[in-house]
């Protein structure tokens, strides 16, 4: 091994390029062992040419910007206005089912119907959106419905989604479903058209779409919470149907605490319109008999409100915080949502309570 004295050059050895040292001015010569030298250039293989594989991708790419000396300037910089002009502009990417707008609606895949299985001309209208099912009775009866180029003037007529369908004397096309969850605010009329010229659902909702939805059930003017628009009249029913009992609970402040006698009694059933009415569950927050969350499957008109009337209660705010599995989360007073692809599915198979 190499020795070194102090301050002495090396003795012996050899350079890296292979020749032998020099030791006090003269040359080592060549022993017969000696360590061999760790790096040969003469050996060493040539390194593969660098290939740059954004060449060609400059057109969308902002080019770097170098100063004088060849160094690297202020990232922040950017190209003259006749360099960015000349580049072409970057491709956009996007996915064949995607659909950009202003509100990011959501686009849901159409359910697949049978040609050859007739259905009511009543609800083919209200599936194509011009009107409800008891409207379009109206118009069936007053002959502005004409089938195939024939009038229809009778309820009950059938007809196929291949026939062709005209509505003062224009055509029918179905609208592809929408689905819209809004947290109704206070000071609300859930109507399509009120005649007192009051504030309601549908103003809210205006801009969300092209198609005409409509609200899936009813909410007191001063009630808040869960409602769903749609122009799905067969989901509409579905949910509001009473055979079908669609769960719905409500969080319910009253003017005064729940007596116990009262709750027991309210526990029990209240009998309303000949009916006898029993929630399916009752809670309290802990030590507060003021707020409680109501749990109820009927679908009687102001059915809470009136519950509590018939024991001798006011309530002072009621507020519905799930309709059928669908919740508020997320969704601010007075704002909306479109429902995803996964929720319609489950309200249309029926998962949803």
């Amino acid at each position: 091994m190499f020795q070194r004295n102090n301050g002495s050059p090396r003795r012996g050895g050899y350079r890296m390029d292979g020749s032998p040292r020099e030791q006090n001015g003269a040359t080592t010569p060549s022993p017969t062992r000696g360590s061999r030298p760790r790096f040969n250039p003469n050996a060493r293989p040539e390194r593969a040419e660098r290939v740059d594989y954004n060449r060609e991708r400059t057109d969308y790419r902002r080019e770097r910007i170098t100063t004088a000396g060849g160094m690297r300037g202020n990232m922040s910089g950017r190209a003259d206005e006749a360099d960015r002009q000349s580049r072409p502009a970057r491709p956009r990417i996007m996915r064949n089912d995607a659909v950009y707008s202003q509100r990011k609606r959501v686009q849901y895949a159409e359910r697949y119907e049978d040609p050859t299985k007739p259905i009511r001309l009543n609800r083919y209208l209200a599936n194509a959106g011009i009107c409800s099912r008891r409207e379009a009775d109206d118009f069936i009866l007053a002959g502005v419905v004409t089938v195939n180029g024939e009038v229809v003037d009778s309820l009950g007529t059938k007809v196929l989604p291949t026939d062709k369908v005209m509505f003062h004397n224009q055509p029918v096309r179905r609208e592809r479903k929408v689905y819209v969850l809004l947290n109704k605010p206070k000071n609300t009329v859930t109507t399509t058209d009120d005649p007192q010229e009051r504030h309601t659902v549908l103003d809210i909702v205006r801009n969300a779409c092209t198609e005409r939805i409509y609200p899936v059930g009813r909410l007191d003017r001063n009630t808040t919470g869960v409602l769903l628009l749609t122009n799905d009249g067969d989901l509409a029913a579905k949910l509001t149907h009473p055979k079908f009992g669609k769960k719905k609970i409500y969080a319910v402040t009253l003017d005064r605490d729940l007596a116990p006698d009262d709750e027991q009694t309210l526990r029990e059933g209240v009998r309303l319109d000949d009916e006898k009415i029993v929630p399916d569950a009752l809670e309290f927050p802990k030590d507060d008999r003021l707020h409680i969350g109501l749990e109820i499957h009927s679908g009687q008109n102001r059915v809470v409100r009136r519950m509590f009337e018939k024991i001798g209660y006011h309530v002072m705010q009621l507020d519905r915080v799930c309709f059928a599995g669908l919740t508020k989360k997320n969704v601010a007073r007075g704002k909306y949502r479109f429902l995803t692809p996964k929720e319609v599915a489950m309200l249309q198979m029926g998962a949803f309570e």
